[in-house]
């Protein structure tokens, strides 16, 4: 069991996000939390929806400050929405997230969430694809999220957790969890693939 093999390495969520945090403890392993430095999160323009945030979460990874001990296990992550065939950023500010959920009402959008877990030794990345369906939202209830909400920090400028997720979402195929920025049921799969992975090199060696 996860929770068990994994006590004997030092797990590091490299990410200032609260929700991911929250996320991870509900895991039940212990870890610490790292924020990384403001990064560049541009990306080749030739990549896919799929790609785009493994590539984001890897980037991360790579720029994290510290080098890894033996014992560390890294873990990076990137959530992009994906609407009408292109990447919905943050919303660079109050007009932007207005003009953001206005695309999203009325329509399904696919939320895609990138992790890297990364040793000193192993690498390891995949993704997880949700798909949300928003119901109609009123000019008046949109300008009333955003100004007490001011989801300006959120990939398609919402939380799926906070009021517009309670009043505005019709359906979810997929995790919940996913489209919160951390696909945990996934993660919990992979994690145990990784430690087993290391466990068994450090065995051999």
């Amino acid at each position: 069991m996860l929770p068990e093999k994994i006590k004997c390495f030092n797990v590091i969520l490299a990410s200032a996000s609260p929700r991911r945090k929250q996320l991870l403890e509900g895991l039940d392993i212990h870890f610490t939390q790292s924020a990384l430095s403001d990064m560049d999160e541009s990306y080749p323009q030739n990549l896919g929806k799929f790609e785009i945030p493994v590539y984001l979460a890897e980037k991360k990874s790579k720029a994290y400050p510290h080098p890894l001990a033996p014992k560390d296990v890294l873990i990076t992550a990137d959530t992009i929405v994906w609407l009408n065939n292109e990447a919905i950023n943050k919303p660079e500010g109050f007009e932007d997230a207005v003009r953001i959920l206005k695309l999203l009402s009325g329509n399904t959008h696919e939320v895609i969430t990138g992790v890297c877990i990364r040793s000193a030794s192993l690498s390891h990345s995949f993704f997880a694809h949700s798909e949300v369906s928003f119901n109609g939202l009123s000019d008046q209830e949109i300008n009333y999220y955003v100004n007490k909400y001011a989801p300006y920090d959120k990939a398609g400028a919402y939380g799926i957790q906070e009021w517009i997720g309670y009043i505005g979402i019709s359906e979810i195929r997929g995790s919940y969890f996913n489209v919160m920025g951390l696909p945990v049921q996934r993660l919990y799969n992979e994690l145990n693939q990784f430690v087993d992975k290391l466990i068994n090199s450090s065995q051999n060696d």
